[in-house]
């Protein structure tokens, strides 16, 4: 037997009344957040072992990601499914460990069966559940209430408002961790190596700088002329100028020259030092490069000259680099 069909706008509003359920949801996770809270924060700071999440069922879904995302934040840890930890697994878990429990209704026999051996093991349990009333709420150290007024299934009975607000609720602790223990930009790019995140976070100018030969330089002395066969050859769009000591002093770039022939100045004539930009936009050859994209954005330059710590000119860098390096 065929089902009837469906309109397209019943359809529509099932799917908002869903994501109001839901973010109501979410919402009102705030209002209950309160001393419990900031004790499985403080249980997380102090573990001198490593984080054990677990759940059944769609609450373990849920608990993987939480337990992926306490590990790349800065907190060791670790999925272990309830099951598997009756049948040896537990053997993961030590004294100097945390275990967050994650179950809906507070009562997953898998759960429960596990939590006496986990206290016996002498490690912290964070219970995260939606029913403070319930074994897991009142055995645990600390509980986390997750409880949802209906979940967003017409039936009332598929797990949807209270996983997305268990997910939430994960995600809220392991942001509050994260800040406490100080996590950085830098921390996070080492634990994500891989792709865009560690391009982006942990390229450094000095990596991605032409110097040396490759450094388009001439001296205060040098005719526009010799400046413009020096960008031609080093093909940067740019030059840095600098004295007898090799002490930077400007910088002349394609877009100076554009500027010249409006003015129709004789560049054959002229001296790099009589129309060189003086102050030239500049960054340390230890700076991210993401600092970089950031200063060219903001004083809409194409190019950068580079410094050492003891601000000696070292290299040079343009858009072009960073975006070849995935940083842009």
């Amino acid at each position: 037997m065929t089902s009837p069909p469906i309109a397209p706008a019943d359809l529509l509003a099932l799917a908002r009344r869903t994501l109001e359920i839901e973010a109501e949801a979410v919402g009102r996770l705030g209002e209950r957040l309160d001393h419990a809270f900031l004790g499985a924060v403080d249980l997380l700071l102090r573990c001198r072992g490593r984080v054990v999440v677990s759940g059944m069922g769609k609450s373990g879904h849920i608990g993987g990601k939480i337990a992926a995302t306490l590990a790349s934040t800065g907190t060791p840890s670790f999925f272990m499914h309830p099951a598997e930890a009756s049948h040896g697994d537990l053997g993961m878990i030590t004294g100097e460990d945390v275990v967050i429990a994650l179950s809906n209704s507070g009562e997953s026999v898998e759960i429960a069966a596990i939590v006496p051996l986990i206290k016996r093991r002498g490690a912290k349990l964070i219970g995260m559940t939606g029913n403070p009333a319930s074994t897991l709420a009142r055995e645990a150290d600390c509980h986390l209430d997750a409880r949802v007024s209906q979940e967003a299934c017409p039936h009332n009975l598929a797990p949807t408002a209270s996983t997305t607000a268990a997910l939430a609720l994960g995600d809220a602790l392991a942001v509050a961790v994260l800040y406490a223990r100080g996590f950085t930009a830098e921390d996070f790019a080492r634990t994500h190596p891989g792709g865009s995140l560690g391009r982006r976070l942990l390229v450094h100018v000095r990596d991605l700088m032409h110097k040396d030969a490759d450094l388009p330089v001439v001296g205060v002395d040098a005719s526009l002329k010799q400046a413009l066969l020096e960008m031609t050859r080093k093909g940067l769009g740019m030059t840095a100028v600098v004295d007898e000591s090799g002490r930077l002093l400007g910088i002349f770039t394609d877009g100076d020259l554009r500027r010249l022939l409006d003015r129709d100045v004789d560049v054959r004539r002229a001296m790099v030092a009589e129309v060189m930009k003086r102050g030239p936009r500049t960054i340390t050859e230890d700076a991210l490069a993401v600092e970089a994209v950031q200063i060219m954005e903001q004083f809409k330059v194409n190019g950068l000259l580079v410094l050492n710590a003891a601000g000696q000119l070292t290299g040079a860098l343009n858009m072009h680099d960073l975006l070849r390096a995935g940083v842009v």
